[in-house]
């Protein structure tokens, strides 16, 4: 993409496609500033709408968010967000000559989750196995929201948030990853990226807006992009996982050795566990106890990293014009979730000061949440989830564009968008 003297790099996947989509970036991850939608029309805000109040709050309408934050000024820093946050989660410590900023960790409150987390899990592999199966759905949407829990366990201790010992972390990170078939230590290396690059538009891990360029290119994938981009997008992160996690050429020379062990527990599950399931309880038995509830945690998945950084007045932005503390603080959403979901997951969609800060353990996210709003709350992005939200993220946010951030499919090619007006048809507008 010939703008500013950068060229498109070559696509980069995020989650799991249909055939023909495998060459096309279909990730996307934070954006730039203005679609407003209404179910079928998507007129286009001012570029300046951020800077008023009346304008913020027609786009929460139009959007379906609670509160869209003004700009951050460009000289606050992440240091001067963290400083703010309160000092009971904090301490200051000298290792190796360097000041580190580390939030405590309380073993109790770490070693519950994983009771929260086993138990709940049980308990709907127990509603599986027992339930008529008219309630399978309810059953299976219980489990694979329990296992998204096993996720954010191993998304702590990725992070050095669960333990002081960092051995047993890697070993509980590894084994809360196991049945999610997610090698660890791939997934930290990226993971790890994105935070650094949150919402860069070439160099961010995480979901990225559609080139025009390869749109326009590839019209024999097309088709599939828009599929991809629109109806299964709850389902994205399949191909995150297959493209991103196991092959070895993604990573370098001194992170191979890591890598390789994940993948070996990673395939040691699989070749042990799966068998072991569909002995005593059939290939009907591995669908019920592990497929169903596995796509369950990958819609979560999905949606929570589309809902944290994408909408319409989001911005992706080139490197030489990123601001760590705009990208952290402004360009991540705060959404409310049903409280058995925030539960079972964990706190993971109290998202900001994640943020600012990745250390701060999932059991002390609320109370620096309440910090931030209290010393930066006009700033911040505020949703609760619902089905206004989730339908401009998957009718809108589509094509990046340098004044708009988004171009829908539907406007650029109307006659391949089906998929897209039939969205806009049969979900509901709800807020």
């Amino acid at each position: 993409m010939p703008i500013q003297g950068k060229r498109i790099p070559q696509p980069s996947f995020r989650g799991a496609a249909p055939e023909g989509l495998n060459k096309i970036n279909i990730c996307s991850s934070s954006f730039r500033k203005q679609i407003a939608i209404k179910a079928v029309a998507v007129p286009v805000a001012p570029r300046s709408h951020s800077e008023s109040e009346e304008d913020r709050k027609i786009l929460c309408e139009r959007y379906g968010f609670k509160k869209i934050g003004e700009p951050l000024p460009d000289n606050v820093t992440l240091k001067d967000i963290i400083k703010t946050l309160p000092k009971k989660c904090k301490v200051f410590v000298i290792i190796r000559q360097t000041s580190r900023q580390l939030f405590e960790i309380d073993d109790f409150k770490a070693w519950k989750t994983v009771l929260i987390s086993v138990a709940s899990y049980s308990l709907g592999l127990y509603l599986i196995a027992k339930a008529p199966w008219y309630l399978f759905p309810l059953a299976w949407a219980w489990t694979g929201t329990a296992i998204t829990g096993f996720f954010v366990i191993g998304h702590d201790c990725a992070h050095k948030a669960f333990s002081r010992n960092k051995f047993i972390e890697d070993i509980v990170g590894t084994l809360a990853m196991l049945p999610l078939i997610y090698p660890y230590e791939p997934w930290r290396f990226k993971h790890d990226l994105h935070h650094a690059k949150t919402n860069m538009l070439l160099e961010d891990t995480a979901w990225h807006p559609v080139w025009k360029e390869e749109f326009n290119a590839m019209p024999s994938s097309r088709k599939a992009l828009i599929i991809g981009m629109g109806p299964i997008r709850p389902w994205m992160t399949i191909v995150h996982w297959l493209r991103w996690h196991f092959d070895l050429n993604k990573f370098r020379p001194n992170e191979m050795k890591r890598v390789k062990i994940s993948l070996a527990c990673v395939f040691a599950f699989m070749f042990i566990g799966w068998p072991l399931i569909i002995y005593k309880a059939g290939i009907i038995g591995w669908v019920k106890f592990w497929l169903m509830p596995w796509l369950g945690y990958h819609f979560w998945m999905s949606t929570f990293t589309m809902v944290h950084h994408t909408a319409p007045h989001i911005p992706f932005k080139y490197s030489n014009e990123w601001n760590a503390a705009q990208a952290q603080l402004n360009g991540t959403v705060h959404c409310d979730y049903p409280r058995w979901v925030e539960i079972l997951c964990h706190d993971i969609n109290v998202h900001i000061p994640h943020h600012v800060s990745p250390r701060i353990p999932s059991y002390h996210l609320r109370a620096a949440h309440k910090s931030i709003q209290e010393n930066w709350g006009k700033y911040l992005n505020e949703a609760t989830w619902n089905w206004r939200l989730m339908k401009t993220i998957m009718t809108v946010c589509h094509v990046y564009d340098a004044d708009r951030n988004y171009i829908p499919f539907d406007e650029i090619a109307p006659a391949d968008s089906q998929p897209i007006a039939f969205l806009k048809k049969v979900m509901p507008d709800y807020a």
